[in-house]
């Protein structure tokens, strides 16, 4: 199905922090949210929800999960067992509960910044030191962004205690291949490291590119590992919060299953709804949204080479967010600053990423070609000043 922006007119009718963070005459493409409308099969899930008034506590019910699980084996070959994943808020709570009840207060938990900016804060909310080991820049297959698989190797053998991995990693829309992940749980499991991997953009996986689940690589991986699941970003859905734990291994889900009932029960029955709709019938709406999704993906490789060519931009190959550099510009280690005052378009400061985003921004592209167009504009129009 086709799948088009909003126009401006309506979407500024919106509440959410996308369009509530900035006065109107800003061009917002910052925050992780869609200019798309809802997937009519989520939406009429949603409407017979209220139109039966079932507005109370979740109850005993594993429909989404059996969603995932079926949604999982369509798209990704990958085999999850229902009763092996739980739910709870968002991928945020997954991913802190999992390290709170993996690691010891003041164990070192690695990331590879530039990285998800919640990333800095999950670890210290769990009780763990935040250890960096930057991606690898320029990587010699084309990728550009790769991951350090020596400087990991160095985290783990130090006395690192887990591993909190992004997969696909945002902001650079970078999707690890098996081989990588593979290498990954090896030197995990040789050095008694866990692995908790946010998975939250998998979904969004484009079409040249091939997503692999951390724990469908080997037996290693689901020994170490935990998943972080969510229709959040890839069906727009995040203000409604559900997401899931998702184990491979006997050990694992049964350390999931003895968290608090409280963590389960937090769960939004209007999001345990739409995430089964989303799941189970709306995959044709995904991949109208991700055919919009690839054409902008071209459309600002297109703009930035004609009118911003001293910018430079790798496309994406999952996700909607463009990591762009800057530097060339000598616009200063926030240019993001400069884009929101001067051109009136919001996007992310790249060092919210880490200090290896100096000189970045990111920027949401899931919006209209017309929007993207104009931003891209008047951001230009800077260099001619």
């Amino acid at each position: 199905m086709t799948v088009e922006a909003e126009p401006l007119s309506r979407l500024r009718q919106r509440t959410s922090e996308k369009w509530r963070a900035y006065p109107e005459d800003v061009l917002p493409l910052f925050v992780a949210e869609m200019d798309y409308p809802l997937a009519p099969a989520v939406a009429e899930a949603l409407h017979a929800a209220v139109d039966r008034n079932d507005t109370g506590y979740i109850g005993p019910d594993d429909r989404t999960q059996r969603a995932f699980a079926r949604f999982a084996r369509d798209r990704w070959g990958w085999e999850v067992e229902p009763a092996r994943t739980r739910t709870t808020t968002d991928v945020g709570v997954v991913i802190v509960e999992s390290l709170r009840m993996l690691i010891e207060p003041g164990d070192r938990v690695v990331i590879t910044p530039p990285v998800y900016p919640p990333f800095f804060d999950f670890i210290p909310e769990a009780g763990g030191v935040v250890e960096e080991v930057s991606l690898l820049e320029g990587g010699a297959d084309g990728r550009g962004w790769a991951l350090d698989l020596a400087g990991l190797e160095r985290a783990f053998a130090g006395g690192a205690k887990a591993f909190l991995l992004c997969n696909p990693h945002n902001p650079l829309g970078l999707v690890h291949p098996r081989e990588e992940l593979e290498a990954v749980a090896a030197l995990a499991a040789r050095h008694g490291v866990w692995v908790v991997s946010d998975e939250v953009h998998a979904p969004l996986t484009h079409s040249d590119a091939t997503f692999t689940p951390f724990l469908s690589v080997s037996d290693e991986a689901r020994r170490v590992g935990i998943a972080a699941h969510a229709a959040s970003k890839a069906w727009n859905l995040a203000g409604l919060k559900c997401a899931l734990f998702v184990t491979a291994s006997r050990e694992q889900s049964q350390r999931v299953h003895a968290l608090p009932i409280e963590v389960e029960v937090r769960t939004s029955q209007f999001g345990r709804i739409a995430t089964e709709a989303a799941y189970r019938s709306a995959r044709s709406w995904l991949d109208g949204a991700l055919e919009a999704i690839e054409s902008n993906r071209a459309l600002l490789s297109l703009l930035l080479t004609d009118r911003l060519p001293r910018v430079r931009y790798r496309e994406p190959l999952a996700g909607y967010l463009a990591w762009l550099d800057f530097r060339e510009l000598g616009w200063g280690d926030d240019p993001a600053a400069r884009i929101l005052n001067e051109a009136r378009v919001a996007v992310n400061p790249g060092a919210d990423f880490g200090r290896q985003g100096a000189g970045f921004v990111r920027l949401n592209f899931a919006c209209s070609p017309e929007v993207l167009t104009e931003a891209v504009d008047r951001i230009a129009e800077l260099t001619r000043n």
